[in-house]
């Protein structure tokens, strides 16, 4: 039997050749006159082949699997006998082959990527197991640079031929240990005992690989990585801990020198640490959906009817508890996290406007907060006016409520482009947390902004004739000039509640209207509180 997945299925390349390319059987009793044999006969015939009787092995879907063929020692065909023999085995033979053909094709779908054609998740896990008692291993973490800019520019066609061609040239770096184990992380198994020396040279050679550009969506673009490393035995690493010592080195790599190679030593510390876990349980939470969008009230301060709200993230863990701020805090550090809680958040927003218009609920604005990854990642005034006109929701009803520290970056052009297409569309942006950065009043006359909410900081400080009471005033002052409203964010009791608005803040939010709600309490809050949007109103925050 012949089964080559490289023959060559041709009409004049022997018996076999033959019979697989016109899928029936295919008797030649004299190799060495008859003219399919014409360029083989010379192998056949000194081994006193003369004679060939080949049928083709043929699948359910009539494609052709292999060959079975006799050979003869004398110039005839097939008897009578040898025919039934034939009948029987191949179709014995198909059965055989698709059978194999099926296991190898489960083998693959269960240990390969199907993208880049690298060991999957499950391979790796196993690699790793594997690594226990070895004389010297290493491990190398892959993280993709920039894959959802791509994704959302040129789409995911795109961004599928950026991971296919890097993963081609990953597993051509180091064909023996290379796999891809989430969507935009590939790793790279190493072993040998000099591994901590080649370490460093295998990292290079993978970044240097990178460097050519690739065609992503039919235009050209260029490849970017960044590498992370840990040596089993170095730095209290065993195979149990060494993936999370990798990452920890990746994810201080991302910090410190994106598109480099960091590797994994104690140095780096259990802040690494606490923020990489941090990471994977907000990753974790948005995967098994324990991602939720709570509301807390703007209230007038003259009637407390709520005008608006700002929607808050919580990120909650399998037992229900509440992510503490300080790990949450940490986890928005990392821009893909960070972009991918304002997309989840923007989503639910969305379906929360459109269930209030719907059911003719008050409620003026609602405040979604963005972060500085979420402009640094492009497209942010697609994003966000893509989600809230699929749920048919206005823009005049969202704010985008920014920190100062956001307009503090090196791109704060490209902050400011982002903030005056979305005004355009009718969205307001308010300016959050003010005065806890540097340069603030600069910042009110160089950035398109309709609101500011002064930090609660200064709410806190409040007092008749004190330092706080002016700084509030002043900014009031101001506000009203440049044709702002102030929002005082952290009101917290009836007296602060006062001296606001004798201030002439005519905004507040706070403990002291309503702590964060979900949905269900927020709605009859609303139901039985909220101002509506007067429908002659321009799109501004309105107080009465």
């Amino acid at each position: 039997m012949r089964r080559d997945r490289g023959r060559r299925d041709r009409p004049d390349v022997g018996s076999c050749g033959a019979a697989a390319y016109r899928r029936e059987p295919v008797t030649v009793v004299d190799i060495a006159t008859d003219p399919l044999w014409e360029r083989y006969r010379h192998l056949a015939l000194p081994l006193g082949l003369q004679a060939c009787w080949s049928c083709p092995i043929l699948g359910t879907q009539g494609e052709t699997l292999g060959t079975f063929a006799f050979y003869f020692r004398t110039r005839r065909g097939p008897n009578e006998d040898e025919e039934q023999v034939v009948e029987t085995c191949v179709d014995l033979c198909a059965i055989a082959i698709e059978r194999h053909e099926a296991e190898r094709e489960i083998h693959r779908l269960a240990y390969f990527d199907t993208l880049t054609g690298l060991g999957n998740r499950a391979s790796f896990d196993i690699a790793l197991e594997a690594l226990e008692g070895t004389g010297g291993a290493g491990l190398l973490l892959i993280d993709v640079d920039r894959l959802k800019i791509v994704n959302d520019t040129l789409g995911h066609a795109a961004g599928d031929d950026l991971l296919r061609e890097i993963g081609r040239r990953i597993g051509e770096t180091a064909p023996d240990g290379a796999y891809r184990i989430s969507g935009d992380e590939f790793a790279v198994v190493l072993r040998g005992a000099n591994v901590a020396e080649a370490m460093p040279w295998v990292a290079d050679r993978l970044l240097e690989a990178m460097q050519p550009q690739a065609l992503c969506g039919g235009r050209p673009h260029r490849l970017a990585v960044t590498v992370g490393g840990a040596v089993l035995g170095e730095d209290g690493a065993t195979v149990e801990s060494l993936r999370q010592k990798a990452d920890i080195a990746l994810y201080h790599a991302k910090d410190a020198h994106r598109g480099g190679f960091a590797r994994f030593t104690e140095g780096l510390g259990d802040a690494a640490a606490r923020r990489l876990q941090a990471i994977r349980d907000v990753r974790e939470a948005l995967d098994e959906d324990r991602v939720e969008a709570y509301f807390q009230p703007i209230a007038r301060l003259d009637t407390g009817d709520f005008i608006g709200l700002e929607a808050l993230c919580r990120v909650f863990g399998r037992d229900g508890a509440r992510m503490a701020e300080a790990p949450f805090q940490l986890a928005m550090t990392d821009g893909v996290a960070a972009t991918l809680l304002t997309e989840r958040m923007l989503t639910q927003v969305a379906r929360a406007i459109r269930s209030w218009l719907d059911d003719g609920v008050n409620f003026q604005h609602v405040g979604v907060n963005v972060s500085a990854g979420d402009f640094h990642v492009g497209a942010l005034e697609k994003r966000i006016s893509g989600v809230f006109e699929r749920y048919g929701v206005p823009l005049r009803h969202v704010i985008l409520e920014v920190t100062e520290l956001v307009y503090l970056g090196k791109k704060d052009n490209l902050v400011g482009e982002a903030v005056k297409a979305l005004r355009a569309r009718g969205l307001l942006v308010a300016l959050d947390d003010f005065g806890t950065g540097y340069a603030s009043l600069t910042h009110l006359v160089t950035f398109p902004v309709d609101i500011i909410k002064i930090d609660k900081s200064f709410v806190a400080d409040l007092g008749e004739g004190g330092p706080g009471a002016a700084i509030v005033g002043g900014l009031i002052d101001i506000a009203r000039k440049l044709g702002m409203k102030i929002v005082a964010e952290g009101v917290e009791t009836a007296e602060q509640a006062r001296l606001l608005e004798a201030l002439g803040c005519r905004l507040g939010q706070g403990f002291f209207y309503a702590r964060p709600g979900d949905f269900d309490l927020t709605t009859k809050r609303l139901r039985e509180r909220g101002q509506p949007l007067p429908d002659a109103a321009p799109a501004r925050l309105t107080a009465g």
